[in-house]
C-alpha cells in the first residue's frame, strides 16, 4: 500500500475533495487525522474510514488560527509522527467584479486560502524538517494559473498557494521534504453546487460549464483525491515545487 505505517494530516476533510482525499489515503494504509471546523463531517469522515476497516481520528480545526493549528500538529507529531501534511480547507466567493467586491469577503478569502494554507505549511515544516522527510500537498486550482472572471480574490489567493508551494520546496529540499500543489478544474463539489444555486437554471449552467471541457464533463472528487494521492507518495519521490493541473484539459483551450 502507498502510505503504509504513515500519518497523513488533511484539511477541510469534512466533505468533497477533503472527504475523499482522507478515504483514499486511508485505504492506502495512512493513519488519517481528519481536521475541519464542521465537527460533525469531520467525525461522519472518520466514521466511514473506520467502517471500511481503516484508522482515523477527528481535531477540529479552524485553519485560520495558527496556534490551534500548531497545537494540532504538533500533538499529532509528537504521538504519532507526520509524514504527509494536505492543506485542503478553502473557500470560494460569489461573483463579482475586483472593484464591487466587499472588503470582509476578500479578507475572509484570503485568510482561509493564503493564511490557512500559510498556517498549515508553517505547522508542519519544523517536525518535517527535524526527522528529514515528509510531503505537503497544497490543493490550488485552475485559478492559480488563470485569472477566472468575476473571481479575483478567489484567483489571487490560488496563485499565491502555488507559488507558496514552490518557495517551500525550494527551501525544505535541502532537508527531504517535498511540496507540491494540485489544481483542479470545477469538481462536483458542495462549492460547486453553492455557485450554481446561484444561477436562474443550475442544470443548464452545469452543462454550459461542462461543454468547455475537452472531456466533456466536470472532475469528480475522487479524481482529485488520486492525484493528490499521487503527490503525498513515494511514487512522486522526485516531484516537487509542481503544480499538477487536473482540469479535463480546460486550460488547453
Amino acid at each position: 500500500m502507498r502510505l503504509e505505517d504513515k500519518t497523513v494530516v488533511i484539511t477541510g476533510a469534512a466533505s468533497g475533495i477533503g472527504r475523499e482525499t482522507a478515504t483514499r489515503c486511508a485505504e492506502e494504509g495512512a493513519f488519517v487525522v481528519v481536521t475541519d471546523v464542521d465537527a460533525d463531517g469531520g467525525e461522519e469522515t472518520v466514521k466511514l474510514i473506520e467502517d471500511d476497516g481503516g484508522s482515523a481520528e477527528f481535531r477540529r480545526l479552524d485553519v485560520t488560527d495558527s496556534e490551534r493549528f500548531d497545537e494540532v500538529v504538533d500533538a499529532v507529531a509528537d504521538e504519532y509522527g507526520i509524514d504527509v501534511m494536505i492543506n485542503n480547507a478553502g473557500t470560494g466567493h460569489p461573483g463579482g467584479s475586483l472593484e464591487d467586491l466587499d472588503d470582509e469577503i476578500r479578507d475572509f478569502v484570503i485568510d482561509i486560502n493564503i493564511k490557512g494554507v500559510w498556517n498549515g505549511c508553517s505547522a508542519a515544516l519544523p517536525h518535517m524538517k527535524e526527522q528529514g522527510h515528509g510531503s505537503i500537498v497544497n490543493v490550488g486550482s485552475l485559478a492559480s494559473l488563470l485569472g477566472l472572471p468575476k473571481q479575483a480574490a478567489y484567483s489571487t489567493t490560488k496563485a499565491a498557494v502555488l507559488n507558496m508551494t514552490r518557495t517551500i520546496a525550494a527551501e525544505a529540499g535541502p532537508y527531504g521534504v517535498r511540496a507540491n500543489a494540485v489544481c483542479p478544474g470545477f469538481t462536483e463539489t458542495q462549492m460547486l453546487d453553492q455557485y450554481l444555486a446561484t444561477q436562474d437554471d443550475p442544470e443548464a449552467a452545469q452543462e454550459a460549464m461542462a461543454a468547455d471541457y475537452p472531456l466533456k464533463r466536470l472532475g469528480k472528487p475522487e479524481e482529485i483525491a488520486d492525484s493528490i494521492l499521487f503527490l503525498a507518495s513515494d511514487e512522486s519521490s522526485f516531484v516537487t515545487g509542481h503544480g499538477l493541473v487536473v482540469d479535463g484539459g480546460f486550460s488547453t483551450c
